[in-house]
Parts: structure tokens; sequence; C-alpha cells
């Protein structure tokens, strides 16, 4: 079938969907865009009413989307990332695991994994403490990640030298590890 993106031109697309999955009301799932390309939606996930989910996603498992969230083309939401009502994240964007986006925001850049964002634009406010520890990060893990929040949005340090920083005093955490080696991949710049 026929993609919502313009740029379509024919081929065969996919959608794929994992197991376990819930699908309330009016959800829609776009296939890819181009020849051979995938939508890919893993398993164990939440998808509330009204949900829209573009074509060439990738949703992780275990991931919660309130009622009328939406994501364009082309964004990765990673494992046990929750997205609120009303959010709608950009095409290309990144959410990373662990994260959680406020109800009505707005993601125009990659929300790092183990932070709440929240607004319009959406800003980076503080660690996910509930969703680590819903899914066991210790208590040394989230310490480590607190710090990290405070040196890479607080302090006003430029990205490489806050990551240098985090680097040099918390590399030891492997959610520090995570943390780190997403905003060096980012190409959208994170929400700050």
């Amino acid at each position: 079938m026929k993609t919502q993106d313009l740029k379509w031109k024919g081929g065969v697309t996919r959608t794929e969907i994992g197991d376990h999955n819930i699908f309330r009301e009016y959800v829609t799932i776009h296939s890819a865009t181009g020849d051979g390309e995938v939508t890919r939606i893993g398993s164990h996930n939440t998808v509330l009413a009204y949900c829209h989910i573009a074509h060439n996603c990738t949703l992780g498992d275990h991931v919660i989307m309130s009622n009328v969230a939406t994501l364009a083309g082309h964004v990765t939401v990673e494992d046990h990332a929750v997205i609120g009502g009303l959010a709608a994240v950009h095409q290309f964007c990144r959410i990373g695991k662990m994260s959680m986006i406020g109800g009505c925001s707005k993601i125009v850049q990659d929300v790092p994994p183990f932070m709440i964002a929240d607004g319009n634009p959406a800003e980076t406010r503080t660690i996910n403490k509930i969703g680590m520890e819903r899914n066991g990060v210790s208590e040394e893990g989230q310490t480590a990640l607190r710090q990290a929040y405070k040196i890479l949005f607080r302090e006003g340090l430029t990205i490489p030298n806050a990551l240098a920083k985090i680097e040099s005093e918390l590399s030891k955490f492997p959610e520090i590890q995570y943390l780190v080696n997403f905003v060096r991949t980012s190409e959208r710049g994170i929400s700050k």
C-alpha cells in the first residue's frame, strides 16, 4: 500500500510488528517509503488511542505512547521510553531508552536516554528516576546519571567539554557510557 510520504515512488515496503503489543482505537502505523525499507515496532509496547507512527520509524520494546502522541518519519524510540499524550516528535529525532516526554511537548532534537524532556520546544528537565527504578538501574547508576545531567545541562559547558568531564569523572557506569555515546552520535543535537 502507498505510504503517506510524498517521496514514495513505488516498490515493496514493509511494516514489522513484534509480539504482545497493545494498539488502541484509531492508531495509525505507516509502512516505510523506499523499496526494501521497513517501519519496525518491537514487542510489549502500549500505543494508546489516536497515536500516529509514520513511515520508517523504529520502536524498541516496552515503549508507551499516550493518547494522540505523534511520531514523524524516521524517528527512533528506544526501549522503555514513555511519550506523553499530544506530544509531537519531529522527523529523524531519537528518543533515548528509559526517557520520558511530557504531554503536549514539541520534540525537535534528540531526547537523551534516562532523562525527562518537556515543553514547546522541549528541554531536558531532569533524570527519569521512576523509569530507572522500574527498570532496575542501581542507586549508584542513578546518582551518576544525576551528576551527568548537571554537567551536561546546568554547567554551561559545550557538549564536547561536558562529555569529556562526564567521561573523566563517571565513566565506570554502563548507563553513563550509553548516555555519552548517545549524545556523541546525535545528528540533530540534544534537547537542552
